[in-house]
């Protein structure tokens, strides 16, 4: 016999004690058919534990004064140098401090273009990858840039990775398929079905060892946005990008000093046509701070 909330807890570990307890009270936990009224109560092998998890509730977030690296700006659309560790949208976990906040807060105009939950958002980068992207600022704006993206139509992505390392060649194209790991759900991974077709162009720039191990600094040019995409792919040469708790080498980044705190990925250049006008724009953004230290030879 166990209590029904480590019970549930041990197959939920991404839910909280508290959203567990709130998810029973709401009577969306079941025991043998009943709800569980208690979530101590004990439950035994032969008891049959039913779960009901509801649509989460949309947030409409707030408007922050969080500071911004704006790259370019006009009446419809606005292109942002995202911070390391900075959040797109709200998410469990994450309802404020994103970049969604940050933007409401410099342009409130754009509440509740494309939706209230992730106004302007067309793309998005991970938490931990910096780097360059674009926000709608009008309606118009917003259905263009979706099309543009979403069919990678004159869409020119090319990012930089420090990962750890040297591939065989100097160069390389993978094609392939990316979908969910079949069995850590949090990781993707690239599979024979099921998956969706992800293209990684990508070339070593240069090779250092200066920061106590090897290390190729890798220039990608996707052709598609698979979630993880880069990370991926990188991971399957054997050069996994430094400082990636997900498909990294914990041991390997432990060698580096500086030891990276984040992955080392960066959405360095883009390109694309203006999504009103059809105007040619073409953008870059350094790498930040943090990634310095792995860029000297």
């Amino acid at each position: 016999m166990e209590r029904l909330d480590k019970f549930l807890l041990a197959r939920y570990p991404d839910f909280s004690r508290s959203r567990i307890e709130g998810l029973v009270k709401a009577g969306f936990v079941k025991v043998n058919g009943e709800p569980a009224e208690k979530a101590g109560r004990k439950v035994s092998e032969t008891d049959v534990v039913e779960v009901e998890i509801p649509p989460p509730v949309p947030a409409i977030p707030e408007p922050e004064d969080i500071p911004l690296a704006v790259v370019y700006e006009d009446a419809d659309m606005l292109v942002v140098d995202k911070a390391p560790g900075m959040v797109v949208h709200p998410a469990p976990g994450h309802f404020t401090g994103t970049l969604v906040n940050a933007l409401l807060h410099h342009c409130p105009s754009l509440a509740g273009i494309g939706g209230v939950a992730r106004p302007g958002i067309v793309h998005r980068l991970d938490q931990d990858t910096s780097g360059l992207i674009v926000v709608a600022k009008s309606e118009k704006a917003m259905a263009g840039l979706v099309r543009a993206f979403s069919g990678h139509a004159g869409i020119e992505k090319t990012y930089l990775a420090i990962c750890h390392g040297r591939p065989r060649l100097d160069a390389g194209r993978i094609v392939n398929l990316i979908g969910r790991h079949p069995v850590d759900r949090k990781r993707m991974a690239i599979v024979e079905k099921n998956g969706k077709e992800a293209i990684t162009n990508w070339r070593i720039s240069s090779t250092s060892s200066a920061c106590g191990s090897l290390l190729s600094r890798i220039v990608c040019r996707i052709e598609t946005g698979r979630t993880h995409q880069i990370r991926v792919h990188m991971a399957s040469l054997g050069c996994p990008v430094a400082g990636d708790a997900v498909y990294g080498k914990s041991a390997w980044d432990k060698r580096l000093a500086p030891i990276p705190a984040r992955q080392m990925l960066h959405a360095w250049k883009l390109s694309l046509r203006h999504p009103v006008t059809g105007e040619r724009l073409s953008f870059e953004a350094p790498p930040p701070a943090d990634m310095q230290p792995y860029l000297v030879d």
